[in-house]
């Protein structure tokens, strides 16, 4: 039975009326950047009028969900989200809004693990192995982290959590220094998305330990998951949009079709592979009920760890 999609006459004003802005909480080339644009052109051709991707990286995206949670709420406004969002939230890391009222949660649109590796000469031989050497001397093995609070440390405090193991986080501006570090055996475990990570694996810098997705991940069969080892802890990073509070139904019903459409594309889907990505497009209450849940998995690492913003 084929989806009946909402009607541009179903929408306020014959939405969209006007060019619409996507504003990006990330630098230009980054996954969040590519996909945005990547579907933008894709709106665009459908939709009649330019979706414009707007990078705006201050404070690591808050004043990007900001912005767009006090802007009118007629449609024109879209914020791509990222995982980071549920961490920031769990942490109360700079929110002026409620994070799961401040938002017309669209859908999800992509997802990929975190990867943990080593150097290829790290005697560190698989994840277990790492798991065990952490017990047995806590708090001597290292790992890289992006920043205090963020999902590279609050997914890796879960899992020793639970695997009764410790690690001490070393905080790194940029995958760049942190591999480099890595690589010269002065950080024992690299910890970054698939989509910087699967190009490092295939080309034998680093040696895979395990992803964090539920079950193989399809772009990478061959690498054992996280829960393997520590059964109950998986996670999938992802991306997603949202728009301003209040934007009427009809607009967001009308947005998550398109998305869906989308990422049916065999053109995006090539892209997404390329880049590490499946695609997960989600209802709205399924996007917003997969933050709730988020929140509330950071919220008890946190509280369990006093972890302190950074």
């Amino acid at each position: 039975m084929a989806l009946a999609l909402p009607t541009l006459a179903q929408t306020p004003q014959a939405w969209p009326s006007r060019p619409v802005r996507i504003v990006v909480g990330t630098a230009a080339g980054g996954s969040p950047d590519i996909v945005s644009r990547m579907l933008g052109e894709k709106f665009s051709e459908r939709l009649g009028q330019s979706f414009v991707v707007e990078n705006n990286t201050q404070a690591a995206g808050i004043v990007a969900e900001q912005a767009v949670n006090k802007s009118a709420p007629d449609g024109h406004t879209m914020v791509m989200l990222t995982a980071g969002y549920s961490g920031r939230a769990a942490l109360h890391q700079g929110l002026a809004f409620d994070p799961l009222d401040g938002f017309s949660f669209v859908s999800n649109v992509c997802g990929y693990p975190f990867v943990y590796s080593v150097a290829p000469n790290s005697p560190i031989k698989s994840f277990s192995d790492l798991l065990e050497r952490a017990k047995a001397k806590p708090d001597t093995l290292t790992y890289t982290i992006n920043a205090q609070g963020s999902i590279h440390h609050l997914l890796t405090t879960w899992i020793g959590m639970e695997a009764g193991a410790s690690m001490i986080p070393i905080p790194y501006r940029g995958a760049a220094p942190a591999i480099t570090d890595v690589l010269g055996g002065r950080v024992d475990v690299m910890v970054e998305p698939a989509t910087s990570a699967f190009p490092r694996v295939r080309a034998g810098q680093v040696r895979l330990l395990a992803v964090s997705s539920t079950g193989r991940f399809p772009l990478m069969p061959e690498a054992p998951t996280v829960e393997e080892s520590v059964p109950g802890v998986s996670f999938m990073s992802w991306l997603g949009y949202a728009m301003p509070p209040k934007t009427p139904a009809a607009i967001v019903a009308r947005m998550n079709a398109e998305i869906r459409h989308a990422l049916t594309l065999a053109d995006v889907q090539i892209k997404l592979t390329e880049g590490g990505n499946v695609a997960t497009p989600s209802t709205p209450d399924e996007f917003r009920a997969l933050i709730a849940r988020e929140i509330m998995t950071w919220s008890r690492v946190i509280a369990a760890a006093g972890i302190k913003a950074g």
